[in-house]
């Protein structure tokens, strides 16, 4: 499966990618696998999915035995909310690279634009069930500036941004060494994001499209969700190409310069 790619930094990321957000333990390892040995070239991770080791299984497996190689394949991961100040910045790139097996990734994102208690707890709260935050409230320069050192040091690649507004990255920009090389965000045709696109390609900042598809999955879980595959103008759109809904929405993005995953 030849792959077209975008330029993402210092590096080019394929514009089609596999995301491990909902993978389960026991299927992920194969859903990566099975991915890698049918042409994809783009994986997206996060500590925050709980899954990166069963990934790290699969990445010493099919680097291992020439599969496929490492540096044909670019792989994504992201800093979590609990890990904001600058002393847990590398503790976490460094968990994250032992989890997947790896000596480097190719993109770093802060995943959310907020900052949580830091401590084992992913998601502390209180006794109401309200998030606890980070009393020091790190800035996103501190933050940002211990990203850097990672690029220095040769343990990620690029780094970015992970559902960051207009007014969040161009705040960053202001201070940035090592400029945001991608900004990941949900994007769809019922939610498309055209200005902070407009924005991205401004700044040269490759945009990343999650849920893709709209989130059919979750469906169940929220029924006020609408079923982009099962949308007239895309199922329309689908039969004049002979097309299926998906390949029509993935081509919607990719048309429009992005990525997805």
């Amino acid at each position: 499966m030849a792959q077209k790619s975008i330029s993402c930094g210092v590096s080019q990321m394929p514009v089609v990618g596999l995301g491990t957000w909902q993978s389960k333990k026991g299927e992920v390892g194969a859903a990566v696998e099975h991915a890698l040995r049918n042409g994809y070239r783009h994986i997206d991770c996060a500590m925050v999915y709980q899954n990166e080791e069963e990934i790290g299984e699969t990445f010493k497996k099919v680097f291992s035995e020439g599969i496929v190689k490492r540096e044909d394949v670019f792989i994504t991961s992201k800093l979590w909310n609990t890990y904001k100040r600058a002393e847990d910045v590398p503790k976490a790139c460094a968990k994250t690279l032992k989890d997947l097996q790896l000596d480097y990734l190719d993109l770093y994102l802060i995943h959310w634009p907020v900052m949580f208690k830091p401590g084992e707890n992913l998601f502390p709260t209180d006794a109401d069930g309200k998030f606890i935050y980070d009393e020091q409230n790190p800035s996103f320069k501190e933050t940002w500036n211990a990203l850097e050192k990672l690029v220095d040091e040769g343990k990620v690649k690029n780094i970015g941004l992970s559902n960051f507004n207009k007014d969040q990255i161009a705040e960053v920009l202001e201070f940035a060494r090592v400029k945001p090389a991608s900004l990941q965000v949900e994007s769809h045709p019922f939610f498309p994001n055209h200005d902070l696109l407009a924005f991205c390609k401004k700044n040269n900042i490759a945009f990343v499209s999650y849920r893709p598809l709209g989130n059919p999955g979750n469906l169940s879980k929220n029924p006020e969700l609408k079923n982009l595959l099962e949308d007239e103008n895309v199922k329309e759109i689908a039969v004049k190409h002979n097309k299926s809904p998906g390949q029509i929405l993935i081509r919607y993005q990719i048309e429009k310069g992005k990525s997805i995953q």
